[in-house]
């Protein structure tokens, strides 16, 4: 494992607290502790978790000021998007590389939308935020969501194994993927990343035993941690559903 992974893994596993859905789903799913920033930076700590996963605002308001801890490694997400606008995705970069190391981040996140038709100008940016982060000695991690008018229902599962193969091909350390389905699909994602890790998302939130069960496949598949967001702060007791995440992953 690089040195740059290593303050996200305990035991071979890494397990985010993601933050990140204020700039990309508006208020809607900022509900529970969603409300509270204060808050959540104070679930991942007590909480246990490995990483925690902001946009640069909240970053500079709620952690790089006030914990800073080698307990809580942050993950600042460089690029993002509103929901308003019905055109082919892109996400558009709103924090440098530097900016982000100068905030306490370990590593930088940044989303590629593949399938879009403005995906070769999210592949460009990416390339450069790659070689940035790794000059300052940051992990890099990519959000690959298969996403546009030409990606189906249909196609999303084979898209999701494209988009872990591109990942290692781009140079990330980390490997943010939607579940593709199947046990045999996640394993394969596994499989194609290579020397990269594959972090599942948390995704919507569900019913607390079925989340349950998504994290001991993956945890059976080799995915190496989760980014889990709604499925732990939308709930009533959130250390509840930490406890047992960190027991699937960590036992």
């Amino acid at each position: 494992m690089k040195n740059t992974l290593k303050p996200f893994f305990k035991n071979n596993k890494a397990l985010f607290l993601a933050y990140d859905h204020g700039f990309e789903h508006g208020p809607k799913d900022l509900i529970g502790l969603g409300t509270r920033p204060e808050a959540i930076v104070d679930l991942a700590l007590r909480g246990g978790y490995t990483g925690l996963i902001l946009q640069k605002g909240l970053a500079e308001h709620y952690y790089s000021r006030k914990v800073q801890t080698k307990q809580l490694s942050l993950i600042i997400k460089l690029n993002g998007k509103t929901n308003l606008l019905t055109e082919e995705p892109y996400a558009a970069l709103n924090c440098s590389v530097a900016y982000a190391k100068k905030l306490g981040a370990q590593a930088v996140g940044y989303t590629i939308y593949l399938g879009s038709e403005k995906e070769a100008q999210m592949f460009e940016d990416f390339g450069k935020v790659e070689e940035e982060a790794h000059r300052l000695g940051l992990a890099v991690m990519v959000w690959m969501y298969p996403r546009g008018k030409k990606v189906t229902p249909e196609l999303l599962p084979q898209l999701t194994l494209y988009g872990v193969r591109l990942g290692l091909e781009l140079g990330a350390d980390l490997i943010k993927i939607k579940d593709p389905g199947s046990f045999e699909l996640l394993k394969q994602t596994v499989e194609l990343a290579g020397d990269s890790k594959i972090i599942l998302s948390g995704g919507e939130k569900i019913a607390e035993e079925e989340f349950l069960d998504l994290v001991r496949k993956s945890v059976k598949a080799g995915v190496a941690g989760l980014a889990v967001g709604r499925n732990i702060w939308q709930r009533e007791n959130p250390f509840v559903i930490t406890e047992e995440i960190k027991k699937i992953l960590w036992n």
